[in-house]
């Protein structure tokens, strides 16, 4: 017999509106997170997945606890970035409709100060913010977080790392008798002394969906490259892949606009994202992402939290990442929802024993991705030239009398003849160019 929202102690105004957004049954983090936060009184650290419904696990019960009659900050969420952190206030927004009492503000950094500042002057019970922006605010006086009930932290392990000095700031500032409720997919020894340090000596701690990643539907793979062939075999995975959308993952940002730019080159549906772009620009890059304009979008490690798009196909770490955690996130943006995604890991010889050390950390199967042959490679590459030759903009300024000229030579030829002649040529010239390159490698070798 199914668990129901009801069977939860979830009101009957939140009920309607999960019916109406077609939300029937809880997951599992969420049947065991929202009767401990609706009926208890301790803190709580769960460890769930990314893509398992963490944000309704607290958001739903916290609607709920929430006092409307009393204009105070009642709630804090911190995120540890700001694409996450609209995330979370949108779908509390969502979920509140038919509780619209209920006030929310977020605070991300990213976007001017000073709107915020004129926000937080109207009657709030929910802040949704990140970590600095917080902070800054709270060094300006303009936000009095001296008296919440509830303090959330979602993929708080990013947050002890890269965040850590604006979260300590924060907790400094909020009172002692307060519940809080952290959110993580791995528990890192910086996040065991965060909960050692800050939170209640009993808290709850809860597993879902942890047994292990392959269970989300997610299919671990891993192809070994020279360096040379690296951006050639990941060409010819994305066109496998051409109409689906994916996640390609660089290491740093200069990595990240090295890549785009060669899929830009090479004309692939593409955008980057990384922490040094204007957030004008990540939101519009991240726009285009959701919305479909693009179907691959390049990016960093923290510049892609908070990213929820639905039917991603795949996710590419291009390099592999530092931390099993990271791998977590990465991983977690496909397969959501129940779907079922690929996560293919690109790695050099010298990597391939660290696929092991993954696999024993994070209780998962890694398979050998069968990667393409010369001759593969080469009719992709075709491929991709014919499509820039087919996107290229016509340059209207040439002059007519040369392009009679060139027309000229050509009109004698049907389609498929001047088709086979180009084809040909290229291929002669791809040849010729291999042949010098491997000459230079023999003549360099003799030396």
């Amino acid at each position: 017999m199914s668990i129901h929202f009801s069977d939860l102690g979830i009101n009957l105004a939140l009920q309607q509106r999960l019916n109406d957004l077609k939300i029937i049954t809880p997951t599992e983090i969420q049947e065991k997170v929202i009767p401990i936060v609706l009926n208890d009184k301790e803190d709580i650290v769960a460890l769930a997945k990314t893509g398992t419904g963490k944000t309704a696990a607290f958001g739903l019960p916290l609607l709920q606890l929430i006092d409307v009659n009393n204009d105070a900050i009642q709630a804090i969420i911190l995120a540890p970035t700001r694409e996450l952190g609209q995330q979370i206030a949108a779908n509390l927004i969502s979920f509140a409709e038919h509780t619209s009492q209920v006030s929310i503000a977020t605070l991300c950094g990213g976007i001017p100060i000073k709107p915020q500042i004129e926000r937080l002057k109207e009657a709030t019970h929910i802040i949704v913010a990140t970590p600095g922006r917080l902070a800054d605010l709270v060094k300006r006086e303009a936000i009095d977080i001296k008296s919440i009930s509830y303090f959330i932290l979602d993929e708080a392990d990013e947050m002890v790392t890269a965040l850590k000095e604006g979260l300590d700031s924060i907790i400094k500032e909020i009172p002692k008798a307060r519940r809080t409720f952290l959110f993580t997919a791995t528990l890192p020894g910086t996040l065991k002394q965060l909960i050692q340090n800050y939170m209640a000596p009993k808290v709850i701690q809860i597993e879902a969906n942890m047994t292990t990643l392959g269970h989300q539907g997610i299919d671990h793979q891993y192809v070994v490259v020279a360096p040379i062939e690296k951006l050639e075999v990941l060409l010819h995975f994305l066109n496998s892949k051409a109409g689906q959308r994916g996640i390609i993952f660089c290491k740093t940002k200069a990595a990240v606009n090295k890549l785009s730019k060669n899929l830009a080159i090479n004309k692939f549906s593409s955008g980057a994202i990384h922490g040094s772009l204007t957030q004008g620009i990540r939101d519009r890059i991240m726009g285009q992402f959701r919305d479909g304009y693009i179907d691959i979008l390049v990016a960093t490690d923290l510049a892609a939290r908070g990213i929820d798009v639905k039917d991603l196909s795949y996710v590419v770490n291009y390099h592999l990442p530092d931390t099993y955690g990271a791998y977590v996130h990465r991983s977690g943006r496909t397969a959501r929802a129940g779907a079922s995604g690929l996560s293919l890991t690109i790695i050099q010889q010298e990597e391939l024993k660290d696929i092991s050390d993954f696999e024993k950390a994070l209780d998962i199967r890694f398979e050998i991705f069968k990667k393409a042959d010369a001759k593969s490679i080469e009719e992709n590459n075709a491929l991709i030239w014919a499509n820039k030759i087919f996107k290229t903009k016509v340059n209207k300024t040439i002059p007519e009398d040369f392009k009679a000229q060139i027309k000229t030579i050509f009109h004698h030829l049907t389609k498929e003849e001047l088709v086979d002649k180009i084809l040909s040529d290229y291929m002669a010239n791809i040849k010729n160019v291999g042949g010098s390159k491997e000459g230079t490698k023999r003549n360099a070798k003799t030396k």
